[in-house]
């Protein structure tokens, strides 16, 4: 089979199933996993898709949480340490759920007489935070809702309507991606709205996002650029094609070694 045609043929998987493996696909166009190997490299460099562990998802697609907490784990990290900088005693924040925040979760429960908001129950149960003489550490707040099919967190209009009801110092967020056109972005639309609801009840917005995100657009925009107060990334963004043009238009970014 020719080139151009088994990327016609991946192209048409990917379409109809958003995700497929690699056994998928070597059956399907009968080659072997070295040529679908070099052919979802290729496709990847052309943006049509994004590889992930064992196949390919669509370049607009998040993969399962499961998968992203073992991706750049050592950025993610490093991000979450920097914003532990921008945190004061007695502040209150919002946080979304994702495999950045619940690395946040881990550095805050260090800190003590914060008040956590969030609709992560990863996030919830990490920031139970160090004992202090029979009291936890830090005040946590559970959002109440529906769990949603992506991630172990609480979705809907009852988490949307419940946060409206706080007032938060800083919302804590990260998205799919982000670019200088759009903002922050995500591809879920029930997390979408979480997010969005958090911006707007938050007096600063600080987005989390390790160095593979910046430059990219996912279906959903939710935080236009110029109301993100602060960017926390990694020093490899840099060499990023967008960066020059997104730093234009944020008012500060923190870069993470």
């Amino acid at each position: 089979m020719w080139q151009e045609d088994r990327y016609r043929r991946i192209r048409a998987l990917l379409s109809t199933l958003h995700r497929v493996s690699t056994e998928r696909i070597m059956t399907e166009l009968e080659v072997s996993r070295e040529t679908v190997r070099r052919d979802l490299l290729d496709l990847e460099v052309l943006g049509e898709l994004r590889r992930v562990r064992g196949g390919a998802t669509r370049p607009d697609d998040e993969a399962p949480i499961a998968e992203r907490a073992h991706t750049h784990v050592k950025f993610k990290t490093a991000i979450a340490k920097a914003a532990t900088s921008i945190v004061a005693s007695g502040q209150t924040l919002f946080i979304d759920a994702g495999t950045t925040t619940s690395l946040l979760a881990e550095e805050l429960a260090r800190l003590a007489n914060l008040t956590i908001i969030t609709n992560s129950i990863d996030v919830a149960l990490k920031m139970r935070g160090i004992p202090d003489q029979g009291a936890p550490a830090n005040e946590v707040i559970l959002l109440g809702g529906s769990i949603g099919n992506r991630a172990a967190a609480t979705v809907g209009g009852t988490t949307v309507a419940e946060i409206l009801r706080h007032r938060a110092d800083i919302a804590l967020l990260s998205p799919v991606g982000i670019d200088s056109q759009h903002g922050a972005s995500n591809f879920d639309h029930a997390e979408t709205e979480v997010s969005r609801a958090m911006i707007t009840n938050a007096d600063r917005v600080v987005i989390l996002a390790d160095y593979s995100k910046i430059g990219l657009r996912s279906r959903i925009g939710y935080c236009p650029a110029d109301r993100i107060d602060l960017l926390i990334t990694n020093e490899k963004a840099t060499a990023g094609k967008d960066f020059p043009l997104l730093k234009k238009k944020l008012k500060r970014i923190i870069l993470a070694s």
